[in-house]
């Protein structure tokens, strides 16, 4: 991974990451909640010499100073002494144990000083100040008792209260402010770990990853998810580029087009499988839409539902359901009496899936196919909707019969591992896979595509735009007139593999004929809608 992996990866599970932080910040303040709190108070004293100068002597503040900073070590080691304890607890007539006590005391000696500062600690206040204050007394008593005769002040060198004790407003334990900065710093580094650990684990296909650099292949377009299209509406309107969805698809789509046309100028592929590696990937959509902006551009294109296991594309176009390509296999329809024209694409053929028959790939994968493919290709391009390729074999099957196969994958639930059987089914019969299409990708958040919506959509239409007259209708010259034909065969009633008879439908003129459908007249296709902001065409 490269530190932008890592970047889009924090961004990916910023969400995981600020609740493992609050997580860490509740674990902590209830941690605190839950402590009995504890208290300090500190007093301070000081060695002080008490010897007078003796007739005929002498004695200098100095000496006195010295006498007594030689003392303070001994005072602070005998602060922890158990009778300095048996006495605090007398004074403030407590039952604890000495040792108890002890443990609740401190003395430290600031360096080069004759000061002593003892500090205890209590579960209240007042508990800690009064301790604090008693132990010096109790430290005074021991002082006289052993360096004097035990009468107060009988020692040479003595302690005296500098500073008693005050009340203490606020726990030295626990520190609510600290415990609430380590929780979010340990919440914090297990999001990351975690965001970390998920980015290197997760194998499935994620906005913003190199596709091509993993895979080896190239992306012919990344489709983004657009939320308002459902099992009943599939068709994107190439002329809605006032919603931002609707925007980002419609280029989304001319730029798979356009990868398509320039893939082999010597040698463009003109019968292309539209496949994936499971099922629910969105291929049948991404397939239908494909013929519409390719026929939207003036091309012959002929749509062929190859998924004669659940056939789609006759609901998706809008068209009657009835006799199609197996019945075509089958030798009981010709080719003609069961293609229809799409409603709203002109230069747009399909030839729906027929009868489903009991065996798909002997059909796919006879001769008969190939020429229904061959003869469709020399007036047409020719999309092939086929099955997914893991579950079964129809899709390769197609694959080798067509110039080449696109691969629908959804970002977020395809994982590499099922791209790469993919491949594999592909390579054993010899397929050539043409790109990878990443479908539902999203629209925003980390590794979204920017389609410049914003930009084109803040110019407001002026009266100017509206005023102008509509365009000419745009004219591009189809592909070349097919074989004439001078007697169509009638479509044969005998018995053949597929499971039911077909159904009669109302389709294209009985008396029309390939060369009518694929003509050397031109394509007209409307002119693309200009606003103030920009332009519907591909320009």
């Amino acid at each position: 991974m490269e530190l932008r992996d890592y970047f889009l990866a924090l961004r990916r599970h910023a969400i995981a990451i600020v609740l493992l932080v609050a997580v860490g910040l509740g674990a902590a303040y209830g941690w605190t909640k839950m402590q009995t709190p504890i208290y300090e108070a500190s007093a301070s004293g000081f060695a002080k010499s008490t010897l007078l100068a003796e007739e005929g002597t002498a004695i200098t503040p100095a000496a006195n100073d010295s006498l007594a900073k030689s003392k303070v070590p001994t005072f602070v080691d005998m602060a922890t002494w158990r009778t300095v304890a048996e006495h605090a607890a007398e004074e403030l007539g407590l039952d604890t144990r000495p040792e108890d006590l002890v443990r609740r005391i401190s003395v430290t000696n600031p360096e080069g000083t004759a000061i002593l500062k003892i500090t205890a600690t209590g579960t209240t206040p007042e508990s800690a100040r009064a301790l604090a204050e008693a132990w010096v007394n109790g430290l005074i008593v021991t002082i006289d008792t052993n360096d004097g005769d035990g009468t107060p002040g009988s020692a040479p060198v003595t302690v005296i209260l500098g500073e008693s004790a005050s009340l203490p407003t606020s726990p030295a334990f626990p520190d609510t402010t600290t415990s609430l900065l380590i929780g979010g710093l340990l919440g914090l580094g297990a999001g990351i770990a975690f965001a970390i650990m998920r980015a290197i684990s997760d194998r499935r296909i994620r906005p913003g990853d190199d596709v091509e650099q993993r895979l080896g292949v190239s992306v012919l377009g990344t489709i983004p998810q657009v939320t308002s299209m459902g099992a009943g509406q599939r068709l994107i309107d190439p002329n809605d580029t006032h919603s931002k969805s609707g925007f980002a698809v419609t280029e989304s789509l001319r730029t798979m087009r356009t990868n398509l046309q320039f893939m082999d100028v010597d040698n463009p592929p003109r019968r292309i499988v539209v496949t994936s590696p499971l099922p629910g990937e969105g291929k049948s959509t991404v397939a239908a839409n494909l013929a519409a902006i390719l026929a939207a551009n003036g091309e012959h294109v002929a749509l062929v539902d190859g998924d004669l296991r659940r056939p789609t594309v006759a609901n998706t176009m809008g068209l009657v359901p009835g006799a199609g390509l197996t019945d075509v296999l089958a030798g009981r329809a010709e080719l003609i009496e069961v293609l229809q024209r799409a409603p709203k694409s002109p230069g747009l053929v399909v030839l729906g899936a027929g009868t489903i028959p009991p065996n798909p790939s002997e059909l796919l994968g006879s001769a008969r196919m190939r020429a229904v493919l061959d003869e469709l290709a020399q007036h047409a391009i020719v999309i092939i909707d086929a099955p997914p390729l893991l579950p079964v074999t129809d899709g390769a099957i197609l694959t080798h019969q067509a110039d080449g196969a696109i691969l629908v994958v959804t970002v977020g639930k395809t994982t590499y591992d099922l791209v790469e059987k993919a491949f594999s089914a592909l390579e054993k019969v010899s397929g050539r896979l043409l790109g990878v299409v990443l479908n539902r990708a999203p629209l925003t958040g980390a590794g979204a595509k920017n389609y410049a919506y914003q930009y084109r959509s803040r110019h407001a239409e002026t009266p100017e735009a509206e005023e102008q007259p509509p365009a000419e209708p745009k004219k591009t010259p189809t592909a070349s007139r097919p074989k004439s034909r001078s007697r169509r065969p009638q479509a044969r009633r005998g018995r053949s593999s597929v499971a039911m008879p077909p159904q009669p439908i109302d389709a294209i003129d009985d008396e029309a004929a390939l060369q009518e459908l694929f003509g050397d007249e031109t394509v007209v296709t409307p002119a693309p809608k200009r606003t103030a902001g920009g332009t519907g065409d591909d320009g």
